[in-house]
């Protein structure tokens, strides 16, 4: 099936995915420069990034979420997502969409951020 019958022009190949690794590499390093103002955890390892796309126009898209829904400072927060990944050398753009589904919680964290939280013995 080629590209016009599937309706997905961003289908990505092994070779786009492959060619577009180091830019996922450093779209999460830019990320992991992002912090939550309240828990001295970057967002990436807190688990609040839900989903991290990017094209091959090197248009990144981000599902994201907050560990709270009236987090007081979500504009903050999301704009510096945006300023951090747009920074990124190869990055387009950045579009950040917000979801509360599923709501956040304490398992969604990386070991690092159960280790920096002494949460490390922290079972589900």
């Amino acid at each position: 099936m080629n590209k016009e019958e599937t309706g997905n022009q961003d289908v990505l190949t092994a070779e786009d995915a492959k060619a577009l690794a180091p830019l996922y590499a450093d779209v999460i390093l830019a990320l992991k420069q992002v912090y939550d103002p309240e828990i001295p955890v970057n967002i990436y390892d807190l688990g609040l990034i839900y989903e991290l796309n990017i094209n091959k126009a090197r248009e990144v898209s981000i599902l994201m979420t907050f560990t709270a829904p009236n987090c007081p400072m979500a504009d903050e927060v999301l704009n510096d997502v945006k300023i951090s990944v747009e920074e990124v050398p190869g990055v387009a753009s950045c579009k950040i969409d917000l979801t509360f589904d599923p709501v956040w919680d304490r398992s969604m964290l990386s070991e690092e951020a159960k280790v920096e939280l002494g949460l490390e013995d922290y079972e589900e």
